[in-house]
């Protein structure tokens, strides 16, 4: 087994910074905050330009739910076909139907659409209302791996399910964890888990440039984020998680 460390970039600098924190492969995502939604095709080609690893650009067309619109479909193949053309090795999808299952005739459309590329479901698992049911419908649909929290807001609480399903999923699809990931807990994480892929930002706010800040006026408004903090994936915070998780994963596999 080895220690496979992913690293959601919401910018080129982060993709950079990741590639040198030595991780294996980048989602490269656009507001962040809503959980990542389709970056600018500018932004994809220029982060493909800029590393060689892996790159996984998310196809998703908003944030809030996974139910999606004709409309909202049409504009997800769309960019998977973008991401295929700019060379990229993969993209990220989940579309759940109304009662919470996988909607596995649109997934199955966008998996057939990407190929060759790799693709791998998101969190939308974590909405679904049987993850195990979930598990097998992602399995025949022909997705290489899922990223969930264990069905809740962080990895460390859902560790037991992350557990389960690395027992279910017997080998037949990677789990990956995410949400919550550090480097404080991604030994334990593993210990518990049995994974061996992890998902995180590993990003910091860096103080703006700006001199001038106008008091009356927030673009923002979203509590505990810094109106003048800019977020960028660390590359110190990459090296220190892969290099806790590669030893975790060396003291059970000696």
């Amino acid at each position: 087994m080895s220690f496979v460390l992913e690293i959601c970039a919401g910018s080129v600098a982060s993709c950079i910074a990741a590639e040198e924190g030595g991780a294996n492969r980048i989602e490269l995502c656009d507001n962040l905050l809503e959980g990542g939604t389709t970056p600018s095709y500018a932004t994809i080609a220029v982060a493909r330009e800029k590393v060689k690893i892996d790159l996984y650009p998310i196809i998703r067309p908003r944030g809030g739910d996974f139910l999606y619109s004709d409309l909202e479909f049409e504009v997800m193949k769309k960019d998977i076909a973008l991401c295929k053309q700019l060379g990229c090795n993969g993209v990220v999808i989940g579309i759940l139907t109304p009662d919470g299952r996988v909607d596995k005739k649109r997934c199955k459309e966008l998996v057939d659409l990407a190929w060759p590329m790799g693709v791998t479901f998101h969190r939308a698992f974590d909405m679904t209302d049987n993850p195990f049911e979930a598990l097998e419908a992602i399995i025949e649909i022909g997705c290489e791996r899922i990223l969930t929290s264990g069905a809740r807001n962080t990895a460390a609480e859902g560790a037991t399910l992350l557990k389960d399903l690395v027992e279910r999923a017997n080998d037949r699809i990677a789990i990956m964890a995410g949400s919550g990931v550090r480097a404080n807990n991604i030994a334990d994480l593993i210990k518990t888990t049995g994974v061996t892929e992890y998902h995180t930002s590993a990003k910091a706010y860096e103080e703006s440039g700006m001199v001038y800040r106008n008091p009356n006026v927030s673009m923002g408004g979203i509590p505990g984020v810094p109106e003048y903090g800019i977020s960028q994936t660390r590359r110190q915070e990459v090296l220190l998680i892969r290099e806790r998780g590669e030893k975790a994963l060396q003291e059970i596999n000696p």
